[in-house]
């Protein structure tokens, strides 16, 4: 059994190192695939250098510039499936989600018999540290909107910690997958839910960055706000193909 962390970085020369690291401590041998956007801080450097210690489990995909959290996800997804690795996580470099929640996120797939494991903030209440309020609100309403809008049973529908089975981005025709922010992670829960995956969410705490600067902008809320009803009325007039029993 063969799991990879995908993990996309944009500057993140303060992070990267520790956070490989604290995923290669754990016991169940993680291997790592780092998507690095042209970071002109280091960060890819630091991951090359890295690699001269852990070369079986360390990788990483050096891009030309920013081009988009989806787009990173796709990229690490299509390599990771052609390596025939059995589960695909998805985190973020900065410690907002604990390395040692990925077990959790393993087992929910192989021992509960799920295909997609979700690290979710909103499952026992609001788990979220050193978040202004107002972006606490704004997510957890998010989450309350795309549910009304898309009828996804899932109470964070906007998380980016999550474990796939391979089967799952198999399916799902991942050239379909067309949003870049917060909206790709909505669209990736979406199809994998229409696809007819079962889907769990494992309640974690997200932990705000203490190092480096958030990615976030108004343009990713916008277009999540938008992009779930563009979402919605598409999948109208789309046949997702289906999981194989």
């Amino acid at each position: 059994m063969k799991s990879v962390v995908i993990i996309p970085t944009y500057n993140e020369k303060e992070n990267i190192a520790q956070i490989i690291e604290a995923v290669f401590a754990l016991p169940q041998g993680f291997h790592v695939l780092v998507i690095d956007d042209g970071s002109p801080d280091g960060t890819a450097a630091i991951v090359k250098e890295m690699q001269k210690e852990h070369p079986e489990r360390l990788h990483i995909i050096e891009r030309s510039g920013k081009l988009g959290l989806g787009t990173a996800y796709i990229t690490g997804f299509k390599w990771s499936v052609g390596k025939k690795y059995d589960y695909i996580f998805e985190m973020d470099a900065d410690f907002s989600h604990d390395p040692n929640d990925l077990p959790r996120l393993l087992e929910a797939c192989t021992d509960q018999g799920y295909d997609v494991a979700i690290g979710s903030r909103y499952i026992s209440g609001v788990n979220v540290v050193n978040w202004p309020m107002g972006r606490v609100l704004m997510s957890y309403f998010a989450s309350k909107y795309v549910r009304l809008i898309t009828g996804l049973k899932i109470n964070d529908t906007t998380a980016g910690f999550k474990c796939y089975r391979r089967e799952v981005l198999e399916t799902m025709e991942l050239d379909k997958i067309h949003f870049k922010g917060y909206a790709f992670q909505i669209e990736m829960k979406f199809t994998a839910y229409k696809c007819g995956f079962k889907i769990t969410e494992v309640p974690v705490i997200f932990v705000n960055r203490r190092l480096g600067t958030s990615k976030m902008s108004g343009g990713i809320f916008s277009e999540a706000l938008f992009g779930v009803v563009r979402l919605k009325v598409s999948s109208w007039f789309r046949k997702y193909p289906q999981k194989q029993s």
